[in-house]
Protein backbone atom coordinates (compact mmCIF):
# COMPACT_ATOMS: atom_id res chain seq x y z
CA UNK A 1 0.00 0.00 0.00
CA UNK A 2 0.67 3.39 -0.73
CA UNK A 3 0.01 6.06 2.37
CA UNK A 4 -0.10 9.42 3.61
CA UNK A 5 0.39 10.54 6.66
CA UNK A 6 -0.97 13.82 7.65
CA UNK A 7 0.83 16.31 9.84
CA UNK A 8 4.07 17.27 11.63
CA UNK A 9 3.77 16.67 15.11
CA UNK A 10 4.49 13.86 17.68
CA UNK A 11 1.09 12.37 16.97
CA UNK A 12 1.96 12.29 13.74
CA UNK A 13 5.79 10.70 14.39
CA UNK A 14 4.28 8.36 16.77
CA UNK A 15 1.84 7.06 13.59
CA UNK A 16 4.81 6.62 11.29
CA UNK A 17 6.81 4.84 13.62
CA UNK A 18 4.04 2.49 14.10
CA UNK A 19 2.20 2.91 10.32
CA UNK A 20 6.40 2.12 9.17
CA UNK A 21 6.07 -1.41 10.86
CA UNK A 22 3.69 -2.59 8.79
CA UNK A 23 4.22 -5.57 6.51
CA UNK A 24 1.55 -4.07 4.09
CA UNK A 25 3.15 -0.93 3.33
CA UNK A 26 5.03 -0.46 0.72
CA UNK A 27 5.44 3.63 0.68
CA UNK A 28 5.15 6.31 3.27
CA UNK A 29 4.47 9.99 2.54
CA UNK A 30 3.99 12.45 5.35
CA UNK A 31 2.87 15.82 4.64
CA UNK A 32 4.77 18.31 5.85
CA UNK A 33 6.46 15.62 8.54
CA UNK A 34 9.17 16.74 11.22
CA UNK A 35 12.89 15.72 11.42
CA UNK A 36 11.65 12.99 13.57
CA UNK A 37 9.02 11.24 11.09
CA UNK A 38 11.81 11.44 8.07
CA UNK A 39 13.27 8.33 10.03
CA UNK A 40 10.00 6.06 8.82
CA UNK A 41 8.77 8.57 5.77
CA UNK A 42 9.07 10.56 2.79
CA UNK A 43 8.81 14.13 3.62
CA UNK A 44 6.88 16.72 1.64
CA UNK A 45 7.27 19.84 4.02
CA UNK A 46 6.52 22.32 1.39
CA UNK A 47 2.33 21.35 2.10
CA UNK A 48 0.19 23.24 4.96
CA UNK A 49 -2.53 20.75 6.74
CA UNK A 50 -5.14 23.11 6.05
CA UNK A 51 -4.41 23.00 2.44
CA UNK A 52 -7.28 20.65 1.09
CA UNK A 53 -6.76 20.59 -2.41
CA UNK A 54 -3.14 20.50 -2.58
CA UNK A 55 -3.21 17.69 -0.10
CA UNK A 56 -5.99 15.69 -2.37
CA UNK A 57 -3.85 16.28 -5.20
CA UNK A 58 -0.06 14.95 -3.76
CA UNK A 59 -2.54 11.85 -2.53
CA UNK A 60 -3.86 11.54 -6.25
CA UNK A 61 -0.43 11.66 -7.60
CA UNK A 62 1.59 9.51 -5.18
CA UNK A 63 -1.31 6.64 -5.99
CA UNK A 64 -2.12 6.80 -2.01
CA UNK A 65 -4.54 3.89 -1.29
CA UNK A 66 -4.96 5.24 2.21
CA UNK A 67 -4.77 8.95 3.70
CA UNK A 68 -4.22 9.29 7.33
CA UNK A 69 -5.53 12.39 9.22
CA UNK A 70 -3.32 13.74 12.39
CA UNK A 71 -4.17 17.02 13.13
CA UNK A 72 -8.17 18.60 13.59
CA UNK A 73 -7.24 21.28 11.49
CA UNK A 74 -7.09 18.88 8.58
CA UNK A 75 -10.40 17.71 9.20
CA UNK A 76 -11.75 21.27 9.58
CA UNK A 77 -10.61 21.93 6.17
CA UNK A 78 -12.26 19.15 5.18
CA UNK A 79 -9.54 17.08 3.61
CA UNK A 80 -11.90 13.83 4.18
CA UNK A 81 -14.46 15.62 1.90
CA UNK A 82 -11.95 16.05 -0.91
CA UNK A 83 -10.31 12.69 -0.87
CA UNK A 84 -14.07 11.38 -0.72
CA UNK A 85 -14.71 12.82 -4.09
CA UNK A 86 -11.61 11.60 -5.32
CA UNK A 87 -12.49 7.87 -4.04
CA UNK A 88 -9.48 8.08 -1.72
CA UNK A 89 -9.79 6.08 1.57
CA UNK A 90 -9.39 8.38 4.28
CA UNK A 91 -9.20 7.83 8.27
CA UNK A 92 -10.63 10.96 9.60
CA UNK A 93 -14.12 12.25 9.43
CA UNK A 94 -15.55 14.31 7.03
CA UNK A 95 -16.18 18.16 8.37
CA UNK A 96 -19.70 17.85 8.86
CA UNK A 97 -18.41 14.99 11.43
CA UNK A 98 -15.40 16.42 12.84
CA UNK A 99 -17.63 19.64 14.21
CA UNK A 100 -17.46 17.19 17.34
CA UNK A 101 -14.53 18.68 17.93
CA UNK A 102 -14.27 21.74 16.33
CA UNK A 103 -17.56 23.52 17.40
CA UNK A 104 -18.10 22.74 21.09
CA UNK A 105 -22.00 24.77 21.16
CA UNK A 106 -22.58 22.03 18.01
CA UNK A 107 -21.28 18.96 20.29
CA UNK A 108 -23.20 20.49 23.28
CA UNK A 109 -26.26 20.81 21.23
CA UNK A 110 -25.52 17.03 20.02
CA UNK A 111 -25.48 15.77 23.13
CA UNK A 112 -28.43 17.45 24.65
CA UNK A 113 -30.37 16.33 21.59
CA UNK A 114 -29.49 12.53 21.74
CA UNK A 115 -29.75 12.73 26.09
CA UNK A 116 -25.34 11.69 26.25
CA UNK A 117 -24.35 12.77 30.00
CA UNK A 118 -22.53 15.77 29.69
CA UNK A 119 -22.55 19.22 31.92
CA UNK A 120 -25.10 21.65 31.68
CA UNK A 121 -24.25 24.02 29.37
CA UNK A 122 -25.23 27.48 27.64
CA UNK A 123 -23.98 29.03 24.36
CA UNK A 124 -23.19 33.41 23.77
CA UNK A 125 -22.10 35.42 21.32
CA UNK A 126 -22.62 38.58 23.07
CA UNK A 127 -20.34 40.04 26.01
CA UNK A 128 -23.37 40.93 28.20
CA UNK A 129 -25.72 38.12 27.82
CA UNK A 130 -22.60 35.80 28.56
CA UNK A 131 -21.74 37.86 31.69
CA UNK A 132 -25.41 38.05 32.87
CA UNK A 133 -25.65 33.53 32.27
CA UNK A 134 -23.41 33.73 35.22
CA UNK A 135 -25.84 34.30 37.54
CA UNK A 136 -27.32 31.05 36.71
CA UNK A 137 -23.94 29.28 37.57
CA UNK A 138 -22.28 28.50 40.45
CA UNK A 139 -18.14 28.69 40.90
CA UNK A 140 -15.83 27.58 39.92
CA UNK A 141 -17.07 28.92 36.18
CA UNK A 142 -16.40 26.96 33.16
CA UNK A 143 -15.72 29.01 29.65
CA UNK A 144 -14.47 27.34 26.42
CA UNK A 145 -14.15 29.09 23.53
CA UNK A 146 -16.18 27.45 21.00
CA UNK A 147 -13.76 26.44 17.71
CA UNK A 148 -10.17 25.43 17.49
CA UNK A 149 -7.83 26.81 20.09
CA UNK A 150 -5.09 24.47 19.99
CA UNK A 151 -6.03 22.83 23.54
CA UNK A 152 -5.91 26.07 25.30
CA UNK A 153 -9.39 27.64 24.53
CA UNK A 154 -10.75 26.41 28.35
CA UNK A 155 -10.58 27.99 31.60
CA UNK A 156 -11.52 27.40 34.87
CA UNK A 157 -12.52 30.63 36.60
CA UNK A 158 -12.53 30.27 40.79
CA UNK A 159 -14.85 33.24 40.75
CA UNK A 160 -17.38 36.12 38.96
CA UNK A 161 -14.66 38.52 38.51
CA UNK A 162 -12.14 36.12 36.61
CA UNK A 163 -15.24 34.57 34.19
CA UNK A 164 -16.19 37.91 33.45
CA UNK A 165 -12.60 39.06 32.36
CA UNK A 166 -11.94 35.52 30.55
CA UNK A 167 -15.18 35.87 28.21
CA UNK A 168 -14.25 39.30 27.83
CA UNK A 169 -10.54 38.25 26.82
CA UNK A 170 -12.44 35.34 24.37
CA UNK A 171 -15.28 37.50 22.52
CA UNK A 172 -12.68 40.62 22.59
CA UNK A 173 -10.66 38.02 19.76
CA UNK A 174 -7.94 36.28 22.22
CA UNK A 175 -8.65 32.97 20.13
CA UNK A 176 -10.11 34.87 16.73
CA UNK A 177 -12.78 32.88 15.13
CA UNK A 178 -12.46 30.55 16.73
CA UNK A 179 -13.68 32.70 20.44
CA UNK A 180 -16.49 34.32 18.37
CA UNK A 181 -19.01 32.22 20.29
CA UNK A 182 -18.27 30.95 24.10
CA UNK A 183 -20.07 27.88 25.76
CA UNK A 184 -20.48 28.24 29.85
CA UNK A 185 -20.47 24.95 31.40
CA UNK A 186 -21.16 24.06 34.89
CA UNK A 187 -18.29 22.34 36.71
CA UNK A 188 -18.27 18.59 37.03
CA UNK A 189 -16.10 17.45 39.71
CA UNK A 190 -14.42 13.97 39.10
CA UNK A 191 -11.21 12.40 37.81
CA UNK A 192 -11.08 13.19 33.85
CA UNK A 193 -9.49 10.89 31.12
CA UNK A 194 -8.96 9.67 27.76
CA UNK A 195 -11.08 7.01 25.82
CA UNK A 196 -10.73 5.83 22.02
CA UNK A 197 -12.77 4.31 19.75
CA UNK A 198 -11.95 3.16 16.31
CA UNK A 199 -15.56 3.90 13.95
CA UNK A 200 -16.48 2.86 10.39
CA UNK A 201 -19.49 5.35 10.57
CA UNK A 202 -21.86 2.55 12.04
CA UNK A 203 -19.28 0.70 14.29
CA UNK A 204 -17.35 1.06 16.85
CA UNK A 205 -14.29 -0.93 18.96
CA UNK A 206 -12.96 0.65 21.97
CA UNK A 207 -8.95 1.48 20.93
CA UNK A 208 -7.66 2.25 25.30
CA UNK A 209 -7.66 4.80 27.17
CA UNK A 210 -5.21 7.42 28.63
CA UNK A 211 -4.75 10.38 30.73
CA UNK A 212 -2.83 13.51 30.16
CA UNK A 213 -1.83 16.10 32.10
CA UNK A 214 -2.74 20.05 30.64
CA UNK A 215 -1.44 22.16 33.01
CA UNK A 216 1.93 23.64 31.97
CA UNK A 217 3.85 23.24 35.45
CA UNK A 218 4.12 20.80 38.65
CA UNK A 219 0.77 19.86 40.79
CA UNK A 220 -1.45 20.80 37.74
CA UNK A 221 -0.64 24.48 37.95
CA UNK A 222 0.05 27.53 35.42
CA UNK A 223 -1.94 27.75 31.59
CA UNK A 224 -3.59 25.25 30.19
CA UNK A 225 -1.65 23.37 27.38
CA UNK A 226 -2.03 21.06 24.66
CA UNK A 227 -0.59 18.60 26.95
CA UNK A 228 2.76 18.24 29.01
CA UNK A 229 2.08 14.26 29.63
CA UNK A 230 0.02 11.05 29.05
CA UNK A 231 0.05 7.67 30.54
CA UNK A 232 -1.56 4.89 29.83
CA UNK A 233 -3.39 2.73 31.37
CA UNK A 234 -5.30 5.19 32.99
CA UNK A 235 -6.80 3.48 36.61
CA UNK A 236 -9.68 5.55 36.22
CA UNK A 237 -10.72 3.29 33.91
CA UNK A 238 -12.08 0.63 35.59
CA UNK A 239 -14.13 -1.83 33.74
CA UNK A 240 -17.22 -0.65 34.84
CA UNK A 241 -16.85 2.84 33.29
CA UNK A 242 -15.34 1.79 30.38
CA UNK A 243 -18.77 -0.70 30.45
CA UNK A 244 -20.83 2.40 30.72
CA UNK A 245 -18.88 4.76 28.62
CA UNK A 246 -19.29 1.82 25.74
CA UNK A 247 -23.34 1.60 26.48
CA UNK A 248 -23.93 5.07 26.97
CA UNK A 249 -21.39 7.22 25.18
CA UNK A 250 -19.45 5.47 22.29
CA UNK A 251 -22.51 3.76 20.96
CA UNK A 252 -24.99 6.60 20.50
CA UNK A 253 -22.91 8.87 19.80
CA UNK A 254 -21.77 7.15 16.55
CA UNK A 255 -25.67 5.75 15.72
CA UNK A 256 -26.53 9.26 16.34
CA UNK A 257 -24.26 10.77 14.08
CA UNK A 258 -25.60 8.37 11.29
CA UNK A 259 -28.66 9.26 11.93
CA UNK A 260 -27.81 13.23 11.25
CA UNK A 261 -26.68 12.24 8.02
CA UNK A 262 -22.57 12.64 9.26
CA UNK A 263 -21.11 9.75 9.90
CA UNK A 264 -18.03 9.14 12.02
CA UNK A 265 -15.22 7.60 10.64
CA UNK A 266 -11.78 7.75 12.62
CA UNK A 267 -11.07 7.87 15.89
CA UNK A 268 -13.60 9.31 18.64
CA UNK A 269 -11.88 10.71 20.97
CA UNK A 270 -13.93 11.06 24.06
CA UNK A 271 -12.68 13.30 27.05
CA UNK A 272 -14.78 12.01 30.40
CA UNK A 273 -15.34 12.67 33.59
CA UNK A 274 -15.60 10.18 35.87
CA UNK A 275 -18.53 11.76 38.28
CA UNK A 276 -20.57 9.67 40.78
CA UNK A 277 -23.40 9.07 38.47
CA UNK A 278 -20.75 7.53 35.81
CA UNK A 279 -19.01 8.71 33.11
CA UNK A 280 -20.10 12.11 31.85
CA UNK A 281 -18.23 14.05 28.13
CA UNK A 282 -15.74 16.91 29.03
CA UNK A 283 -15.10 17.09 25.15
CA UNK A 284 -15.17 15.19 22.02
CA UNK A 285 -12.37 14.98 19.62
CA UNK A 286 -12.01 13.87 16.18
CA UNK A 287 -8.77 12.78 15.56
CA UNK A 288 -5.89 10.90 18.73
CA UNK A 289 -4.89 13.07 21.01
CA UNK A 290 -1.83 14.46 21.71
CA UNK A 291 0.24 13.07 23.39
CA UNK A 292 -1.86 10.39 24.05
CA UNK A 293 -1.45 9.07 20.62
CA UNK A 294 1.88 8.57 21.17
CA UNK A 295 1.30 5.98 24.51
CA UNK A 296 -1.31 4.28 22.96
CA UNK A 297 0.75 3.55 19.51
CA UNK A 298 3.62 2.32 22.15
CA UNK A 299 1.15 -0.35 23.61
CA UNK A 300 -0.42 -1.36 20.74
CA UNK A 301 0.54 -4.66 19.49
CA UNK A 302 0.51 -6.34 16.08
CA UNK A 303 -0.09 -3.76 12.65
CA UNK A 304 -2.06 -0.66 12.82
CA UNK A 305 -2.94 -0.42 8.96
CA UNK A 306 -5.63 -3.07 8.90
CA UNK A 307 -7.42 -0.81 11.98
CA UNK A 308 -7.28 2.14 10.31
CA UNK A 309 -8.11 1.10 6.62
CA UNK A 310 -11.70 -0.60 8.07
CA UNK A 311 -12.30 2.43 9.24
CA UNK A 312 -11.66 4.31 6.17
CA UNK A 313 -13.89 1.72 4.35
CA UNK A 314 -16.62 1.87 6.52
CA UNK A 315 -16.11 -2.06 7.40
CA UNK A 316 -14.57 -3.19 10.78
CA UNK A 317 -16.50 -6.24 10.95
CA UNK A 318 -13.71 -8.55 9.86
CA UNK A 319 -11.17 -7.51 12.11
CA UNK A 320 -11.24 -9.25 15.47
CA UNK A 321 -13.31 -7.83 18.37
CA UNK A 322 -10.66 -5.44 20.02
CA UNK A 323 -7.17 -4.65 19.22
CA UNK A 324 -4.36 -6.11 21.51
CA UNK A 325 -2.50 -4.14 23.58
CA UNK A 326 0.14 -4.72 25.86
CA UNK A 327 -0.19 -4.99 29.28
CA UNK A 328 2.66 -2.95 30.39
CA UNK A 329 2.24 0.54 30.81
CA UNK A 330 3.34 3.55 29.27
CA UNK A 331 4.62 7.01 30.30
CA UNK A 332 4.93 10.08 27.77
CA UNK A 333 6.73 13.13 29.26
CA UNK A 334 6.23 16.24 26.86
CA UNK A 335 9.83 18.26 26.74
CA UNK A 336 8.54 21.89 25.47
CA UNK A 337 10.33 25.28 24.82
CA UNK A 338 10.50 28.02 27.31
CA UNK A 339 7.72 30.43 27.10
CA UNK A 340 5.45 27.68 26.00
CA UNK A 341 2.07 27.90 26.14
CA UNK A 342 2.58 31.64 25.42
CA UNK A 343 5.66 32.71 23.74
CA UNK A 344 7.91 29.81 23.08
CA UNK A 345 11.24 30.20 22.26
CA UNK A 346 12.23 29.03 18.42
CA UNK A 347 15.80 28.09 17.82
CA UNK A 348 17.66 26.82 20.76
CA UNK A 349 20.10 23.72 19.85
CA UNK A 350 18.73 20.28 21.27
CA UNK A 351 21.62 17.54 21.47
CA UNK A 352 21.11 13.84 22.41
CA UNK A 353 17.56 13.49 21.38
CA UNK A 354 18.74 11.45 18.19
CA UNK A 355 20.47 8.68 20.30
CA UNK A 356 19.40 4.88 21.10
CA UNK A 357 17.89 4.66 24.68
CA UNK A 358 17.29 0.99 24.24
CA UNK A 359 14.45 -0.81 23.19
CA UNK A 360 11.54 0.62 26.01
CA UNK A 361 12.13 4.13 25.12
CA UNK A 362 10.96 6.27 22.41
CA UNK A 363 11.71 9.66 21.27
CA UNK A 364 8.53 11.31 19.10
CA UNK A 365 9.68 14.20 17.46
CA UNK A 366 6.82 17.62 17.94
CA UNK A 367 8.22 20.35 16.72
CA UNK A 368 11.84 19.85 15.60
CA UNK A 369 13.57 21.26 12.78
CA UNK A 370 17.09 21.02 11.35
CA UNK A 371 19.05 24.59 11.05
CA UNK A 372 21.78 25.46 8.38
CA UNK A 373 24.34 23.25 10.05
CA UNK A 374 22.52 20.18 10.49
CA UNK A 375 21.83 20.95 14.09
CA UNK A 376 18.58 19.96 15.78
CA UNK A 377 16.44 23.02 17.08
CA UNK A 378 13.04 23.70 18.49
CA UNK A 379 10.58 24.83 16.20
CA UNK A 380 7.46 24.90 17.84
CA UNK A 381 5.90 24.90 21.56
CA UNK A 382 5.66 21.35 22.04
CA UNK A 383 9.44 20.11 20.83
CA UNK A 384 9.98 16.35 22.31
CA UNK A 385 7.90 13.32 23.62
CA UNK A 386 9.84 11.03 25.46
CA UNK A 387 8.21 7.62 25.76
CA UNK A 388 8.92 4.42 28.01
CA UNK A 389 7.66 1.22 28.62
CA UNK A 390 7.88 -0.49 31.84
CA UNK A 391 6.19 -3.15 33.61
CA UNK A 392 4.07 -0.91 35.85
CA UNK A 393 3.62 2.99 35.10
CA UNK A 394 6.07 3.88 38.36
CA UNK A 395 8.97 2.03 36.10
CA UNK A 396 7.95 3.30 32.55
CA UNK A 397 8.21 7.14 34.40
CA UNK A 398 11.42 6.30 35.89
CA UNK A 399 12.87 4.81 32.63
CA UNK A 400 11.20 8.32 30.74
CA UNK A 401 12.44 10.48 33.14
CA UNK A 402 16.15 9.27 32.63
CA UNK A 403 15.58 9.55 28.84
CA UNK A 404 14.43 12.98 29.51
CA UNK A 405 17.80 13.51 31.98
CA UNK A 406 19.96 12.52 29.38
CA UNK A 407 18.76 14.54 26.56
CA UNK A 408 20.97 18.27 26.52
CA UNK A 409 18.40 20.59 26.42
CA UNK A 410 18.89 24.24 28.28
CA UNK A 411 16.22 25.64 25.88
CA UNK A 412 13.36 23.63 27.06
CA UNK A 413 11.35 22.29 30.31
CA UNK A 414 9.35 19.64 31.58
CA UNK A 415 6.88 18.38 34.32
CA UNK A 416 8.31 16.28 36.95
CA UNK A 417 5.37 14.83 38.19
CA UNK A 418 3.75 13.14 35.24
CA UNK A 419 1.65 9.66 36.18
CA UNK A 420 1.32 11.34 39.56
CA UNK A 421 -2.32 10.11 39.58
CA UNK A 422 -1.77 6.78 39.35
CA UNK A 423 1.21 6.66 41.38
CA UNK A 424 -0.64 8.08 44.63
CA UNK A 425 -2.75 5.76 47.26
CA UNK A 426 -6.61 5.79 45.60
CA UNK A 427 -9.87 5.39 47.36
Amino acid sequence: MNILLVGSGGREHALAWKIAQSPLVRRLVCAPGNPGVGKHAELRPEFKVTDAEGLAALAREMQADLVVVGPESALEAGLADRLAAAGIACFGPSARAARLETSKAFAKGFMERWEIPTAGFGVYEKLGEARDALKVFKPPYVIKADGLAAGKGVAICPDRKDAESEISRMLGGRFGAAGARVVIEEFMAGEEGSLFALCDGTRAVLFGGAQDHKRAFDGDLGPNTGGMGAYSPAPVFTPELVGQAESRIVAPVVAAMAREGAPFRGVLFCGLMATDDGPKVVEFNARFGDPECQVLMMRLTGDVVPWLLACARGDLSRLPAAPEFRPQACVCVVMAAQGYPDSPLEGSIIRGADRDFGPHVQVFHAGTRRDEKGALVASGGRVLNVCALGDDVAQARDRAYAAVKAIDWPGGFHRSDIAWRALEPRD
